[in-house]
């Protein structure tokens, strides 16, 4: 459980430095992305755009951490509040991730990520915040 945390960490991390190298690492070899709208990127396109993803983000964080464990897979679950400025705007909310991982060889690595949007009747409240980066 513990790794998985640690997992999770580096995969935020990764995302609010712009490490694509570093998160290539931590995923599968044959990862795949599906985005809020229904979307599959591959795991070359989007290690492209992780390498600028977080740009224009003042506020991101990660909450409401929760892991599960089934023998040689698990489901990572987190949700993200963010404040983003795109076109000039600036745009706030919050999405949803499940992060499914496989144990090979020893090694966990994330096989899929999926994203969701949250409505705000479903977001969590401020103290399941895991980290934060606020650059207002």
């Amino acid at each position: 459980m513990e790794q998985l945390k640690a997992l999770n960490a580096k995969f935020i991390s990764n995302f609010v430095n712009n490490d694509s190298a570093s998160h290539s690492r931590i995923i599968h070899h044959d990862f795949v992305c599906i985005t809020s709208d229904g979307s599959y990127i591959n795991r070359k396109d989007y290690l492209e755009w992780w390498a600028h993803g977080f740009e224009g983000y003042q506020y991101w964080d990660y909450r409401d951490e929760r892991i599960s464990l089934f023998g040689n897979t698990a489901l990572v679950r987190a949700k993200n509040k963010y404040v983003v400025i795109k076109e000039g705007k600036e745009i706030s909310g919050m999405s949803m991730y499940t992060d499914t991982y496989i144990k090979e060889n020893g090694t966990w690595k994330c096989v899929q990520a999926q994203i969701s949007k949250v409505s705000p009747a479903n977001y969590p409240g401020d103290e399941t915040i895991v980290r934060k980066w606020d650059l207002r």
